[in-house]
């Protein structure tokens, strides 16, 4: 049997405002299989970032277990988990985070080259996945000309361009209204299934989360 692509054991996560502790994650525990796509559901408050970004290795400051790709995340030094977090891991976030001085292409080719990949290759691969993404037209637009469903598909294009093994998604369409929504994420699913990818998202709609694989709920810093 496959061993899971990431695996939480009792990932615990608490801060401390004005003299008071707050417990945000309190013993989550979960596995996500080679190609599975998870929705992570939730309330806005409930943690779910919280959860992504111990998974995405991008903070310190928690508790517990965290293995991607058999991997202990826990005991790697900052540069290793740096590298496998290059390596293994896409991230799409609710607002695109692009950068504004680039085009659709180069915002998709530069995490490629980051990951030492030949220019040739990598503007093949971003035309590649912007094409899949209806952007074909568009490559040479900055993310100002580009309408809020358009950067949003540029964001996903980034996230998978290094093929990674798990895409963290928090809220990909949360700032999209609901036929751009679906569309996005509709195309984005096809895409994470096409390349054999798993993948954790984060929202807190639960009509979109029903369209993932499995469905887990975050509730008073558990899962359930």
């Amino acid at each position: 049997m496959n061993e899971p692509i990431v695996e939480l054991i009792d990932l615990t996560r608490s801060f401390t405002q004005g003299g008071v502790r707050i417990d945000v994650l309190r013993g989550v525990n979960l596995s996500i299989m080679p190609g599975e796509i998870v929705a992570l559901l939730g309330p806005s408050g409930s943690g779910k970032s919280t959860m992504l970004q111990a998974v995405g290795l991008l903070e310190g400051g928690f508790g517990g277990q965290i293995r991607i790709a058999g991997t202990d995340a826990t005991q790697l030094s900052g540069d290793d988990r740096t590298a496998l977090r290059r390596s293994h891991l896409g991230f799409v976030y609710q607002f695109h985070h692009l950068l504004p001085d680039f085009t659709a292409l180069e915002n998709v080719v530069l995490p490629q080259l980051v990951a030492h990949r030949s220019r040739a290759e990598s503007e093949e691969r971003a035309r590649e996945l912007l094409g899949a993404l209806g952007l074909e037209k568009r490559v040479g637009h900055r993310p100002s000309q580009l309408s809020g469903g358009e950067q949003q598909r540029v964001a996903v294009a980034r996230a998978l361009s290094n093929r990674p093994k798990l895409v963290l998604a928090d809220e990909p369409t949360g700032n999209l209204d609901e036929a751009t929504a679906d569309r996005v994420l509709a195309e984005f699913l096809n895409l994470v299934r096409g390349q054999g990818s798993s993948a954790l998202v984060a929202t807190h709609n639960e009509r979109l989360a029903l369209r993932m694989d499995r469905v887990v709920r975050l509730h008073e810093g558990l899962l359930e």
